[in-house]
């Protein structure tokens, strides 16, 4: 057992299990822009019209930045993987094409679709995450270029003409998103998490832009789903005093009060079994968890035993347990 402090709660399973057990990790998570991002499709920001807030007095609606659910977790994915391959637990596995190892933890604990090749269902549930912050407020649109090697815009007396305009979130826009994990095993909830905190770029350009910093501010176990992102979005829009909704951007510190306020409001909505690690017991939980992520010896220790279950169950009840069936046929 690598986490101490979640010792007698009976949180996680030994064995990653075939059916839904009921077991829910939901991770808090405040996302943060910290650079030019973009967050884009089909050449323009991802914008959804919405209420501004859940009470009364906020019901005004205003379009929202959407982050949507791929661009959270596609970059999160490609993480982790990269670990596994650092530490030569995966090397036949190839992300987003029919090349799927179908067995390694990224294909397991977060899903894959082949077509008829076969597919295996997410335990890793993400949701598109709205910024609290308006689009008005939360974008700024850039004019670019492409120079001549030179670095000028002009080469042989002629003016080159590659010039365009593109509207990127600007720093300091944040994203509350909600991370669950269904029925989840020790080693997978630390890789999802180590995932998360080791993220450093997501969207478009992500070579160039796209910083963003994720503060875990909540982790609940409960026995089903909670509130979704956007009504934690609005319920921290709903918390915030008017000015500091005044402010922009928005200060981080009162975003993050906001965020501690509001989360225990929603889950007493949701009426389930829950427990909830916040405040000190979250940064004990925490510091276990980068004790094991910051240990080499112990990471690949946390690693190989990730890589072992979801080996063990891909044989057990996944298409490699099909495949072999089907080849003694």
């Amino acid at each position: 057992m690598f986490l101490n402090t979640l010792e007698g709660y009976n949180v996680f399973h030994q064995d990653i299990p075939r059916l839904p057990m009921g077991k829910y990790a939901h991770i808090i998570t405040l996302r943060e822009t910290n650079s030019f991002a973009l967050f884009q499709t089909d050449g323009e920001l991802n914008l959804s019209r919405v209420s501004l807030g859940r009470a009364k007095e906020h019901q005004g609606h205003a379009p929202r930045i959407v982050l949507f659910k791929r661009k959270q977790s596609t970059p999160e994915r490609l993480t982790g993987r990269e670990l596994l391959r650092r530490y030569g637990l995966v090397n036949d596995c190839e992300y987003n094409s029919a090349h799927f190892c179908k067995h390694c933890p990224d294909c397991i604990y977060y899903g894959y679709a082949i077509g008829d090749k076969g597919s295996e269902r997410s335990k890793v549930l993400v949701d598109s995450a709205f910024s609290i912050t308006s689009y008005d407020t939360s974008h700024q649109q850039f004019t670019f270029n492409a120079p001549y090697e030179n670095g000028t815009m002009s080469e042989g007396g002629k003016m080159k003409s590659a010039l365009g305009e593109q509207d990127y979130v600007v720093p300091q826009i944040y994203f509350p998103s909600v991370i669950t994990i269904k029925d989840p095993t020790e080693a997978e909830f630390i890789y999802v998490i180590n995932n998360i905190m080791r993220t450093r770029r997501y969207g478009a350009q992500n070579t160039r832009t796209g910083s963003m910093h994720n503060t875990i501010t909540a982790i609940i176990f409960a026995d089903g789903e909670i509130f979704s992102n956007l009504y934690l979005s609005q319920a921290v829009y709903d918390t915030l005093t008017p000015e500091e909704r005044k402010k922009t951007p928005l200060e981080r510190s009162a975003v993050l009060d906001a965020m501690k306020t509001a989360v225990p409001t929603l889950l007493k909505e949701d009426a389930i079994v829950s427990h909830t690690f916040a405040e000190e017991a979250l940064q004990a939980m925490l510091q276990e968890i980068h004790s094991v992520t910051s240990n080499e010896e112990r990471l690949k220790l946390l690693l190989t035993q990730a890589n072992e279950e979801t080996n063990r169950y891909a044989q057990t009840y996944g298409v490699s347990s099909k495949e072999s069936k089907a080849a003694k046929k």
